[in-house]
């Protein structure tokens, strides 16, 4: 998923992909350390996904806090 669709969704819809994200890790890293991980660029993929899902919420978040000018 690209930044720009999730500046799309809705927080709610960014918090679902958000543990679907971590149930994916998960699971990454358990097959990493079973070796059976071939491709293990996943891993860093999947977390910087999760860091920029979390990055939009609070985006969204202090931008629902400020006051209108």
């Amino acid at each position: 998923m690209k930044l720009s669709e999730m500046r799309e969704k809705t927080v709610d819809e960014l918090q679902n992909a958000i543990a679907d994200w971590k149930k994916d890790l998960f699971n990454y890293k358990l097959q990493l350390s079973t070796h059976k991980l071939e491709n293990t660029a996943l891993i860093s993929k999947t977390k910087k996904l999760i860091a920029q899902a979390k990055t939009v919420i609070k985006e969204k978040g202090s931008v629902a806090a400020s006051p209108a000018n």
